[in-house]
């Protein structure tokens, strides 16, 4: 509703049909009209939902989210570009974690980058990572990246532990190990990245980040 206004460019006055501007007051993210009708009409809503309540600060309204949450599979129909041009600008805000954690709870990362709900429940050594799981350590070192980054940067920082679920041992120590985590995660960020059709000097200078 608060991208649903109209403004008389005569008098100056603010058109408002569907409640947009009570809406902007409260802070507020709601669909105008069905919220599953206006999802399905475009589906790159889905990721705009999140990526407006980043940027903004605004609240989803339950039933605009619980739309969200419903639909996010339908983000497989949307072309990649569009899909990583969203994703870009939430990772790029000040705000990111919010973002990342609404693409998590609304389905929507696990249709975008699955490799990143691997991360969940991949334990690692306690008297080196006492903050627990890779998933909450990469999601400890966003919030901790300066307001302003560059994309290879944030991506660096989201893909740097990305191949310790697959390269995760336990030595006869009982200590856990990624041995070659680095290698096999640039490799696996190359493949993400040119999945998602991030242009080439991005994709070379995350994986060189990731590598090292």
């Amino acid at each position: 509703t608060v991208n649903g206004l109209f403004e008389d460019p005569i008098q100056g006055k603010i058109i408002d049909y569907v409640g947009g501007q009570a809406d902007m007051q409260a802070k507020v993210l709601r669909a105008i009209g069905k919220a599953e009708q206006r999802f399905e009409e475009d589906q790159l809503r889905l990721m705009r939902a999140v990526r407006f309540a980043t940027v903004l600060g605004f609240e989803i309204e339950p039933e605009t989210w619980a739309a969200v949450c419903r639909l996010s599979g339908k983000i497989r129909s949307v072309s990649m570009e569009r899909l990583r041009e969203e994703f870009s600008k939430t990772m790029l805000h000040p705000n990111r974690v919010r973002g990342f954690d609404l693409f998590v709870e609304s389905g929507l990362m696990g249709h975008l980058l699955p490799e990143i709900l691997k991360l969940k429940g991949c334990e690692q050594p306690p008297q080196f990572h006492p903050e627990g799981d890779v998933f909450i350590h990469t999601r400890l070192m966003l919030s901790l990246l300066p307001e302003k980054v560059s994309l290879p940067l944030v991506l660096s920082v989201l893909f740097h532990d990305i191949a310790k679920p697959a390269t995760q041992t336990v030595d006869e120590n009982g200590r856990i190990r990624f041995n070659g985590h680095d290698m096999v995660g640039a490799r696996m960020t190359d493949h993400i990245l040119h999945r998602l059709k991030y242009p080439n000097d991005v994709i070379e200078q995350t994986v060189e980040a990731v590598a090292n």
